[in-house]
């Protein structure tokens, strides 16, 4: 089983993966169905379905898909652009994409929130039509947002039986289950990083992947310092205030000071997590982790590293980073890291996992204690809902990732403190997310209808 490093971590733009990203994605995938038509369309429609609709105002799906159909595409997200673009077409009721005429497209009549029942591919379903110059549908196709900005079509979830992942063959080291992957690394003496470098340079050059990794580790911590740095009130309703400059603030000025007590640390790294969060809630860009919701735990763990671990070296930011989406990938494929499929285990329990493994193994951790790592993350997450104040990725996602980060370090140390050998192993806990996802009530599910999301005040 093959997922790229830039699969698991995408440069892209908040509030959701799944919600913002994905059909965004989907809309410029229609967009090319278009421009390689036969057909001459004078207008587009969309429909959002499942937990697209029930929480798409808050994650902001309604302007990703219209943005989408525009020709936006969130690795290139320009928010003053996007901002124009957005009037004119609430204006004049037209879009404009490349390639492609003139577009009727009114966004009170062709952008439709459909509440009934989930689409049965996905619970994130939305599907997008072509219509001609009377407004009968000429061409039409239906997208899935599977989490982490992935988008499937109809015929591809089909053609799969509901897999998610993208298998290949064609690769030295091709891991589907944990066990398998350790058993490869005591084989050929590699590491799980060392692996997946090698699968890497099959798609691409050495000097394409460090490249590429710098800049993923660059966005997420140039998102970091603006969060540190920003102040306000968040976007959405709630009156969610930004804490992570009053907190990092207050850090600075304990610093040295022999009143600040040893757990501080926990602070920093839910600072780091936190400033991510409400970049992410603010709209702004982001680094999916594997995904917008949970995009904050693995840069906080590795900001961590870099910052106060003792003999931490920027040269393993490339460990980190391939350690983290070999755990990654293991869960995406044999389970899911979409919170409206199994909930927030899915995403801040994936990137727990993901950033507890990448720990253990830049502190020298040996290939069983990586996956311990990674198990004792996932586990103590099993079960934990998304449950989503207003469909806004703010109450109570943002703390979440805070305390992600948290579990993530605890969990590294905790294995390194062993010897590897453990009971539960990442292949069972990734079952058992994927066993409860599926038998968690859907209300639980990214649909704002359940728990915090409908015992908070949220007006």
């Amino acid at each position: 089983m093959f997922l790229s490093v830039f699969d698991m971590f995408k440069v892209g733009v908040g509030p959701s993966s799944s919600h913002t990203m994905g059909p965004m994605v989907a809309a410029a995938r229609f967009l090319d169905v278009l421009r390689n038509s036969p057909f001459n369309p004078k207008g587009v429609r969309a429909s959002l379905h499942g937990s697209l609709a029930f929480t798409g105002i808050g994650h902001a799906t309604d302007r990703a898909t219209i943005l989408g159909l525009a020709g936006f595409e969130p690795a290139t997200y320009d928010a003053e652009r996007a901002e124009a673009t957005l009037a004119a077409i609430t204006a004049t009721h037209r879009i404009t994409p490349p390639g492609l005429p003139e577009l009727t497209f009114d966004p009170r009549r062709d952008l439709t929130f459909d509440y009934g029942p989930a689409l049965p591919g996905h619970a994130n379903g939305m599907i997008i039509k072509a219509t001609d110059a009377q407004g009968d549908v000429i061409l039409q196709e239906t997208y899935y947002s599977i989490g982490g900005g992935f988008v499937l079509t109809k015929g591809e979830i089909e053609a799969t039986g509901g897999k998610k992942s993208k298998v290949r063959a064609d690769v030295p080291y091709p891991f589907e289950q944990a066990d398998e992957m350790m058993g490869m690394a005591r084989a050929s003496g590699l590491s799980i990083a060392q692996m997946k470098r090698a699968n890497e340079l099959k798609f691409r050059s050495a000097t394409d992947l460090d490249q590429g990794m710098a800049r993923i580790w660059d966005v997420m911590n140039a998102c970091i310092s603006r969060g540190m740095a920003g102040s306000g009130i968040l976007p959405g309703g709630l009156n969610v205030r930004r804490r992570a400059k009053g907190i990092h603030d207050a850090l600075l000025a304990e610093r040295g000071s022999n009143q600040s007590p040893p757990h501080t640390i926990n602070d920093w790294m839910s600072l780091y997590a936190m400033a991510v969060n409400e970049e992410n809630a603010a709209g702004g860009q982001v680094v999916t982790a594997p995904t917008n919701g949970a995009a904050g735990v693995v840069p906080a763990v590795l900001r961590y590293y870099l910052d106060h671990v003792p003999g931490a070296s920027t040269a393993k930011i490339g460990e980190f980073l391939l350690t983290a989406a070999a755990v990654g990938g293991l869960v995406k494929h044999n389970a899911s890291i979409s919170g409206a499929e199994c909930g927030c285990q899915a995403e801040v329990g994936s990137a727990a996992a993901m950033a507890a493994a990448a720990l253990a193994a830049v502190l020298g951790g040996s290939v069983e204690q990586v996956e311990n790592a990674a198990e004792i993350a996932l586990e103590h997450h099993l079960g934990m809902t998304c449950d989503p104040v207003k469909g806004l990725v703010q109450v109570p996602c943002i703390e979440r990732n805070g305390l992600g980060a948290i579990k993530a370090v605890s969990a590294a140390s905790l294995a390194l403190r062993g010897d590897g050998q453990h009971l539960v192993s990442l292949d069972v806990c990734i079952e058992t997310m994927r066993q409860t996802g599926r038998d968690m009530h859907e209300k639980y599910k990214e649909t704002s209808l359940g728990g915090l999301a409908v015992n908070v005040p949220n007006c």
